[in-house]
């Protein structure tokens, strides 16, 4: 079976998407028997330069595209030369290239489905135009697709109402070996938070919490680990610097997985206050670390506690209160820490990569049975 996974940005780029497809599509590979291949966008976002045509990623055949436009929906017609060798294509997030490759299925007919990776909500941004896009040209678009997967249980309840009857879930995973039980085995207050410097991670947020962590422990640090995204490591400094912790804040910018494994070793905390996740990659990477879960009230977050995650959930609007739940959870780590640990650690287990790309396995083998069935490119909204 060739399967060409569809996305706009990938490795070299950095971030949840990236990392779940390269996991996905590697395990697909490597134990499945899936002639598994990416297609992407030549560029990454921000990035002078352009990536080589052809390429290959952790043993994937990877094809880059030249693009035009918006990194926010950018223009790449000439997906369209490069698919006909594949038996199946598999979008990744809600942007040009699922609604390009909808819209044009009576030309290039090929079986389809995609994954949601939070849609385009990640940010406020243009919220007023998404919204009426997304109750719009997305259900339109949605018809072409034998199935709209959702990659949390957050994704399942935004498309509802725009893919009624093509709505399944399948959790993204994480590659269990990659941080697991890295954290510090001497408890302390150190936080770490990774990913990506983008807006939507709230990260003058955890400055604020750690500002009034400090107020109650001067020991209080903070690592922050990641890329440039749409805010720089300047821009971090200032904020940091707003909140009076410039003292207590280490920015490590592009680290390697070994250091950011090393990171986690001077760590007890991981700190995401995020407004928006699709999946909430990264707090389950911690989680398999060891860390103690320091995260915002938004559904995958609290779908995390539901199952068992031994952590603090913050309000946004009023910090204090999670500032005194995590300094108390901190001043009863020496008699915590090991429970903590072993609980958080066995929450993260179940989201195995593996079994994940056995459930999509499965779904392409279905879908593929049913290849003759022309999509219904309705009208908006019908059924």
């Amino acid at each position: 079976m060739k399967v060409l996974h569809i996305c706009r940005q990938f490795s070299p780029s950095v971030g949840g998407l990236e990392d779940s497809l390269l996991n996905l599509a590697r395990s697909q590979r490597q134990d499945m028997g899936i002639d598994a291949q990416v297609l992407t966008l030549d560029s990454v976002f921000g990035r002078p330069g352009r990536l080589p045509h052809r390429d290959m990623v952790d043993g994937i055949p990877v094809i880059r595209i030249p693009w035009r436009g918006s990194t926010r929906y950018p223009l790449a017609p000439q997906v369209l030369r490069h698919i006909g060798a594949f038996d199946l294509l598999h979008v990744h997030a809600i942007d040009f290239f699922f609604d390009f490759l909808a819209w044009t299925w009576p030309f290039h007919r090929k079986t389809m489905i995609a994954s949601t990776h939070g849609g385009f909500f990640h940010t406020g941004a243009l919220r007023r135009i998404k919204e009426i896009w997304f109750r719009t040209i997305t259900p339109v678009s949605v018809r072409a697709y034998k199935r709209i997967v959702a990659c949390s249980y957050s994704d399942a309840d935004m498309f509802r109402t725009v893919a009624a009857g093509r709505l399944l879930t399948i959790e993204n995973g994480i590659n269990q070996a990659r941080f697991r039980d890295a954290a510090s085995h001497k408890p302390g207050r150190t936080i770490l938070a990774f990913g990506r410097f983008a807006v939507h991670k709230r990260l003058r947020l955890l400055f604020q919490l750690v500002a009034l962590l400090r107020r109650e422990n001067p020991e209080w640090k903070l690592i922050v680990a990641g890329q440039d995204s749409n805010l720089t490591v300047a821009d971090l400094r200032r904020q940091a610097q707003a909140c009076g912790i410039t003292d207590a804040l280490r920015i490590v910018s592009g680290p390697s997985d070994a250091a950011l494994r090393d990171l986690m070793g001077e760590a007890s905390f991981f700190g995401c206050l995020s407004a928006h996740e699709g999946f909430g990659l990264a707090a389950v990477e911690a989680m398999s670390a060891g860390l103690v879960p320091i995260l915002s009230n938004i559904t995958p977050f609290a779908r995390l506690m539901q199952q068992g995650a031994a952590g603090v959930m913050v309000d946004p609007d009023n910090l204090a209160p999670g500032a005194r739940e995590v300094e108390a959870l901190a001043a009863s780590l020496p008699d915590t820490a090991d429970a903590l640990r072993a609980r958080n650690m066995e929450v993260a287990s179940h989201y195995d990569w593996n079994s994940v790309a056995q459930e999509y396995v499965r779904l392409y083998q279905q879908v593929l049975g049913q290849a003759g069935s022309r999509p219904v490119m309705a009208a908006a909204g019908a059924e």
